[in-house]
């Protein structure tokens, strides 16, 4: 299918569901839920909210981690016309209060191990929450809807003052499943895994909706749980699967392995939400013997933009791939294109690109060019062969002495080391410099590595400049919902107790 998917996600599953056969699977003990039932289910789930009077378009919460119950609610919303607005269940109370009040929900779907979350959160005067147990089925209609109707609702992580509401059509939103599709040449003999939560946009464009539009099925798990990572891989009999950078590091620290045959099934391994570093991907393909594509994605985009091609086409290390389905440019401060090689912020155009920011036509104005690109708001240059490669956020430059430091830089120098499992640059305020450079790393439980040995090893890659006064060696770094490392909160755990932390 090289055309975008045309019509409506409701379209799409009764098409699915005459055809018949198994969509989703769940290692986690769940019954198998084929496209018939959901199809049944999220009808139901439809023709309840239009009789409780809920207008097209008009935004339904949803609370839920992974679950078979999550998938039926989000394929109900989008059934009968509403805008499944998405709630990040580890965003903290403050932005999911804001994402409830500000997506004007009148209605929540909330899991039953989320009802305090959403009692702290929610005005009982504004919304109610629903239960999958009310649905009854009393054979109402539904609103009728098309490719342009509003479908989804995602919060940003708000790293810069507060979330922004994402709005995607149904148009949108399947092209952010088809991208994925072209990419990866997904058909209906593959089998996604799926760890990442479907409150967040990797998991549910790139698994849940590349899944609907490639025909195939999906394996989803509740969470990520790195000791039955590579058996439930294997029960499943999954052909690929999608994670983050700090997976892939997390896999390859510990003991456990895939088995030959889980080997010889998977097709590829998909890396996306943040940069993954070189060295970390080397030496997981080394021990693993599974090839991992590092694509990129983002809310506003229905997730994927960029993807390597899968073996034997060219894999660009370092590099987060070419367009697919999609265009993707590199634009200077005058918003003009600049030539191969040259340092800009990365523009997209296509099909999977947003509608809008909820309720904030400036911010809206601001993020799209007069001619339709989406500024990333990433810093990129792009080479002869159309490979992105990415330096680092507009945002999170560390600009010392008037210098420009990409955080990420310093990441992949930590990353060298094979006992740092997580790494993170950030900028520190300095009444000299204007900004300094610190970094903060998770290291292997037994590891003898030291701050000052990674310090060194900074020095010896980057050169003093640019190498971080301190590394903070901590438990754990401070992760968003998709296992991004979220650097803008790494200063506040570090505080001023520098010396306190170093080992």
């Amino acid at each position: 299918m090289m055309e975008p998917p045309a019509g409506s996600v409701r379209d799409w599953l009764d098409h699915r569901a005459s055809h018949g056969g198994t969509g989703f699977v769940f290692p986690d003990g769940a019954s198998d839920l084929s496209w018939g039932e959901l199809r049944e289910t999220s009808r139901r789930i439809a023709v309840m909210l239009t009789g409780l009077g809920v207008e097209k378009g008009e935004s339904v919460a949803i609370l839920y981690p992974n679950c078979r119950e999550a998938l039926e609610i989000l394929f109900g919303v989008l059934y009968g016309g509403f805008r499944a607005t998405m709630i990040n269940l580890v965003a903290g109370d403050s932005a999911v209060a804001y994402a409830l009040e500000h997506s004007g929900a009148r209605y929540s779907f909330v899991h039953p191990g989320q009802m305090e979350l959403f009692e702290r959160t929610a005005d009982p005067a504004r919304i109610t929450p629903l239960q999958v147990a009310d649905v009854v089925d009393n054979g109402g209609n539904l609103h009728s809807i098309s490719s342009d109707s509003h479908a989804l609702l995602m919060y940003t992580s708000g790293t810069t003052g507060r979330p922004k509401g994402v709005v995607h059509t149904h148009s949108s939103l399947l092209a952010g499943g088809w991208t994925t599709m072209i990419a990866h040449e997904l058909s209906e003999a593959d089998r996604g895994f799926c760890v990442l939560p479907i409150y967040h946009i990797n998991g549910l464009c790139v698994t849940v909706m590349g899944t609907l539009v490639s025909g195939g099925s999906l394996a989803m798990c509740e969470r990520f749980s790195v000791s039955r990572f590579w058996d439930n891989l294997g029960k499943v009999e999954a052909t690929w699967f999608s994670v983050v950078p700090t997976i892939i590091s997390h896999l390859l620290h510990s003991g456990s392995k895939p088995d030959a045959l889980t080997r010889q099934r998977v097709r590829f391994g998909r890396s996306a939400s943040s940069a993954l570093a070189p060295d970390v991907q080397r030496a997981f393909e080394d021990r693993f013997e599974i090839p991992i594509v590092e694509t990129m994605g983002l809310t506003e985009t229905s997730a994927q933009i960029l993807s390597n091609p899968l073996p034997p086409g060219v894999r660009k290390i370092g590099s987060p791939g070419i367009a697919y389905g999609n265009e993707a440019a590199i634009f200077d401060a005058n918003l003009r294109q600049v030539p191969h090689g040259s340092e800009g912020e990365l523009v997209i155009r296509g099909p999977n690109v947003m509608l809008e920011y909820l309720n904030d036509q400036d911010a809206t104005m601001s993020t799209f060019t007069s001619d339709g690109w989406l500024r990333t708001g990433d810093l990129a240059r792009m080479d002869e062969d159309g490979y992105v490669f990415v330096t680092g956020r507009l945002k999170e430059l560390i600009i010392k002495g008037g210098e420009n430091i990409a955080p990420r830089e310093i990441d992949e120098a930590l990353y060298s080391h094979p006992d740092v499992v997580e790494a993170a640059a950030f900028a520190r305020p300095c009444k000299s410099y204007g900004e300094t450079v610190e970094a903060a790393v998770k290291i292997r439980e037994g590891s003898q590595v030291t701050s000052l040995g990674l310090t060194k090893l900074c020095e010896a890659q980057l050169g003093r400049f640019k190498s971080p006064d301190e590394v903070h060696i901590l438990p754990e770094l401070p992760k968003g919902p998709s296992g991004k490392i979220q650097r803008n909160r790494i200063l506040e755990i570090v505080g001023d107790k520098a010396n306190d932390l170093k080992i």
